[in-house]
């Protein structure tokens, strides 16, 4: 009989050492939740600021990647320019231009290019077909206006920040008057090089013909807005940091052109990005070029 007491006692006790080594306490738990939070919640705001840090550091960096490729476009395309237009001479056409809103759309970079064309003209004697007949044609050049705008349209395609834009009308090319005609681009028309004044005065009378088909294309998205104006200036007073997102420097020849641009890298996840600041900067990278073009008109 003792030793059945003794047994049931030893296994009441084993049970009670089990059922107490078996979970936490309600005090436990609380005080558990209360140490996880003050450790976790640190780490959490830390990764969140890493991960945001990321994010801006590759925005940052695929603008910049951006703004040198535009750049490099914009020298390709001035590396044939054989006038460029400078402010004066900008204001002075500005209307016969395409005719888009004047607070939203500023031409910046205007001037006259060479365009080559592949196989253009026949150099038989006999009626050719370029486009079949390749062999029976030469290559030959045609000349185009083209201008560059700074553009801050409200738009659901871009982005709310600014971007640049690019117009471009071409002359006809081939081997009669009529093939010439069918290949003009609708509203072009040639710069008149006679009659009174310098080659300024000149260029600076230029008017379209007409209205015009072609549609100004998005080159770049996400260039900064502070500005509301686009500025061009002369390349003797070049300012090393323009106040301008998009600005142009041309010599007084009007064939050498300083190009700027400063984008807006925090536009590419910010609904209603900031503007350029010294405390943003940073998400604000800018690169610029100088290009010279082929020469005067005619003359090279």
């Amino acid at each position: 009989m003792i030793s059945s007491k003794w047994l049931l006692n030893q296994l009441l006790k084993n049970s009670t050492i089990k059922y107490k080594s078996s979970g936490f306490t309600l005090i436990e738990l609380l005080v558990a939740m209360i140490l996880a939070t003050l450790v976790i919640t640190p780490l959490l705001g830390f990764m969140i600021n890493i991960l945001d840090s990321d994010r801006r550091e590759q925005a940052k960096a695929n603008t910049e990647q951006e703004l040198k490729a535009t750049l490099d476009f914009i020298a390709r395309d001035l590396e044939q320019a054989v006038y460029i237009y400078d402010d004066t001479g900008i204001n002075a056409i500005r209307n016969q231009l395409p005719p888009v809103s004047a607070t939203t759309h500023f031409p910046v970079l205007v001037f006259w290019k060479r365009q080559y064309i592949k196989n253009g003209i026949g150099i038989t004697t006999t009626s050719n077909n370029c486009n079949t007949q390749p062999e029976r044609c030469d290559d030959t050049f045609s000349y185009s206006l083209v201008a560059y705008y700074l553009i801050k349209e409200n738009s659901q395609t871009w982005s709310n920040a600014a971007r640049i834009g690019r117009f471009q009308i071409s002359d006809g090319y081939g081997d009669t008057d009529q093939a010439k005609a069918a290949t003009r681009d609708a509203g072009f028309q040639l710069f008149d090089l006679t009659g009174t004044g310098d080659l300024i005065t000149k260029m600076n009378r230029w008017t379209r013909n007409g209205t015009y088909n072609q549609q100004i294309l998005t080159v770049v998205d996400y260039i900064d807005r502070t500005q509301t104006t686009a500025s061009t200036s002369n390349l003797a007073n070049c300012p090393a940091n323009p106040t301008n997102s998009f600005h142009v420097c041309v010599d007084s020849a009007n064939t050498v052109a300083e190009v700027f641009l400063r984008g807006n890298a925090l536009a590419r996840f910010e609904n209603t990005p900031p503007n350029y600041s010294e405390q943003t900067k940073n998400y604000f990278p800018q690169a610029r070029v100088r290009i010279e073009g082929r020469g005067f008109v005619f003359t090279k």
